[in-house]
């Protein structure tokens, strides 16, 4: 798939959207990719996920790891194409949230992998693989984490990588890739030009209910 047929993809299902959105930094910004939209599309998930194996189908790949929530239900699909591609079985597996590493800031805890997935990865070619990434930050965790495990990484891919992640930022995989790059301008609170023309701010997605809440408290 081109860019340009992921974005459009990325549209139909409601997953791009236009408006006045406050991110999880707290900035604030006239788009947003709202990743939780694609999911419930069953046959356009899987038409990006073949995208993604097909980046890996020669990398000789035993199983495919993403991060919850979301990155869980690629991994199984990812694994699915690449099983179908190379005629042999791929593993999905996914990391959960590590709570004994949560800060209780959004973005901020670990991963772990649990539920006998542990030993999936030890020895094996593993690949990362995410929704949204923007700081990189979920990526890097559980390529750790793998890794720690004894996980031969073989490389990571994010549908949307919306903040000029490089693959320094993901822990540093052989290979780190993206279906589509998107520069969203963001402003800070104080400079947001939005919030000068009085445009409501979106309370369905992303961080803005929690923000209006502040503003009113």
């Amino acid at each position: 798939m081109t860019p340009e047929e992921v974005l459009d993809l990325l549209q139909k299902v409601g997953a791009f959207r236009s408006g006045h959105f406050v991110f999880t930094s707290g900035r604030h910004s006239d788009s947003y990719v709202n990743k939780d939209a694609l999911y419930p599309y069953t046959h356009d998930t899987s038409k990006l996920c073949r995208a993604m194996a097909e980046q890996f189908r020669d990398k000789n790949v035993d199983v495919v790891v993403g991060p919850a929530v979301g990155a869980a239900i690629l991994s199984q699909w990812v694994a699915y194409h690449l099983t179908e591609m190379n005629g042999r079985e791929v593993y999905g597996i996914y990391a959960d949230k590590d709570p004994s590493m949560d800060s209780g800031q959004a973005g901020k805890g670990g991963f772990i992998l649990k539920r006998g997935y542990d030993k999936l990865v030890k020895g094996k070619r593993v690949l990362v693989v995410e929704d949204l990434t923007t700081t990189g930050g979920s990526i890097k965790k559980v390529v750790e984490t793998a890794r720690a495990l004894g996980a031969d990484i073989v490389g990571a891919i994010a549908i949307v990588n919306r903040g000029s992640v490089t693959k320094e930022l993901v822990g540093n995989p052989p290979v780190f890739s993206s279906l589509v790059e998107l520069h969203m301008e963001s402003w800070d609170e104080a400079d947001c030009e939005l919030c000068e023309k009085n445009i409501p701010i979106n309370i369905d997605i992303g961080h803005g209910r929690e923000y209006v809440a502040r503003k009113k408290s």
